[in-house]
C-alpha cells in the first residue's frame, strides 16, 4: 500500500479523556460518520485475552460489513513486554496506511503517554529492548553498569537516574543501539484535533463505580482465573493494570471479594485523577482539547467536519485547567 510523502500532513482525530468517559463509543460513532478507522492508544488493549478488564468493548465496533476497522488491539501476548517503541512503530504504520487508503485515522485511548508520544512525534533513542543484551547486563553490578555507561555514552550517563537499576540498564542498552530507530518514525507529520468527553468529577466517579460493578458481573474474576491457567503468572498480573493486579490478589487470598472491589474502585478513581493532571498539563503547554459535554456525538461531528474541511475551529468552550475542585470547585 502506498504511503504519503514525507512533507504531507495527515489530519488525525484524537479522542482522549479519563477512564469511563465513553471514548470508544464516541470514537466509533465518529468513524462511522467520516469513514474512519480506529487506532487504539490504550497500553493494555494491545494484549490478547485481556478483554473485560481493559474495556475493549469490541461489540461497539460492529460486525461484518458494518464493522469499523480497528488497530493496535489484540496484537501481543499478555506474557510479552509491550513498550512505547513498539507501540509508536505499529501506530504510525497504521495511521500512514489508513490515510493512504483515503480514510480518517481516529486515535482513541486513555493512556496519555501514548497519545502525547504519537501526537508530538517522540524521537526515541535506540532500538527496541533487547532481551539477550538485557540478560547480559543483568549480570553486572550497578557500579559496573554505570562505569560502562560513562565510558560508552557520557551524555546519556549524565542524564540517567542512577538510583534505579532498570533505568541504568535501559540507558546502556540505548547507548549500544543508538541510531537504530527501526521503522518507528512517521513519514508524515500529524495535524491533530483533540476531542474528549466531559463529565464533572462526581459523575465520572459514579461512572467508574458503575463500570467496575458491570465488569465484575460480566466475569472479570473468571477472566483473570483463565489467564493464570493459560500461563500468565501472578507476578505478571501485577504489571497488567489495576484490575488484574487486585483481582489476582483476591484469587491468591490476600483480599476478600469486597475488599478487592473497594480497593480497586479507589485505585481507579486515583488513576482517573492522574489522567486529569496529565490533560491539564497538555492544555497549559498549549494543546487545545475540545471537551464535549457528556460526549455529545452531534457536537463532536460538527467539529470533526470543520477540521477535515480545513475550516477554522472555535475555541474550546471548556478548559480543564480552569476547573477547580475542592472548596473552590467550579466543576
Amino acid at each position: 500500500m502506498p504511503t504519503p510523502e514525507p512533507s504531507r500532513s495527515i489530519r488525525c482525530v484524537f479522542v482522549v479523556g479519563p477512564t469511563a468517559s465513553g471514548k470508544t463509543r464516541l470514537g466509533v460513532s465518529l468513524a462511522r460518520h467520516v469513514k474512519g478507522e480506529i487506532v487504539s492508544a490504550d497500553s493494555r488493549q494491545v494484549y490478547r485475552r485481556l478483554d473485560i478488564g481493559t474495556g475493549k468493548d469490541l461489540a461497539e465496533y460492529g460486525l461484518g460489513n458494518n464493522r469499523v476497522p480497528y488497530h493496535l488491539i489484540d496484537v501481543a501476548s499478555p506474557t510479552d513486554e509491550f513498550h512505547l517503541f513498539r507501540y509508536l512503530s505499529m501506530a504510525r504504520t497504521a495511521i500512514t496506511q489508513i490515510a493512504a487508503a483515503g480514510h480518517v485515522p481516529i486515535v482513541v485511548g486513555g493512556t496519555p503517554l501514548y497519545v502525547s508520544a504519537l501526537m508530538d512525534d517522540y524521537e526515541l533513542e535506540g532500538g527496541e529492548p533487547d532481551s539477550a543484551l538485557r540478560a547480559e547486563l543483568e549480570k553486572l553490578s550497578d557500579e559496573q553498569l554505570l562505569a560502562h555507561l560513562a565510558d560508552e555514552a557520557p551524555d546519556i550517563h549524565q542524564r540517567t537516574d542512577k538510583t534505579q537499576r532498570r533505568r541504568i540498564i535501559r540507558a546502556l542498552e540505548i547507548a549500544r543501539t543508538r541510531g537504530d530507530r527501526g521503522d518507528a518514525s512517521l513519514p508524515a507529520s500529524l495535524t491533530p484535533l483533540l476531542l474528549a468527553p466531559y463529565y464533572p468529577r462526581e459523575r465520572i466517579h459514579a461512572r467508574i463505580a458503575e463500570r467496575l460493578d458491570a465488569r465484575l458481573a460480566e466475569g472479570l474474576v473468571a477472566e483473570v482465573t483463565a489467564l493464570h491457567a493459560q500461563g500468565v503468572s501472578w507476578e505478571r498480573m501485577e504489571w497488567l493494570g489495576l484490575e488484574y493486579r487486585y483481582v489476582s490478589r483476591h484469587l491468591t487470598g490476600a483480599l476478600s471479594h469486597d475488599d478487592m472491589r473497594n480497593t480497586l474502585l479507589a485505585k481507579i478513581r486515583r488513576f482517573c485523577k492522574s489522567q486529569d493532571v496529565w490533560y491539564r498539563k497538555m492544555e497549559r503547554n498549549g494543546k487545545e482539547i475540545h471537551w464535549i459535554p457528556e460526549g455529545n456525538e452531534d457536537d463532536a461531528r460538527v467539529l470533526v467536519e470543520a477540521f477535515l474541511s480545513g475550516e477554522p475551529l472555535p475555541s474550546p468552550k471548556i478548559r480543564l485547567k480552569d476547573i477547580l475542585y475542592g472548596p473552590r470547585s467550579n466543576g
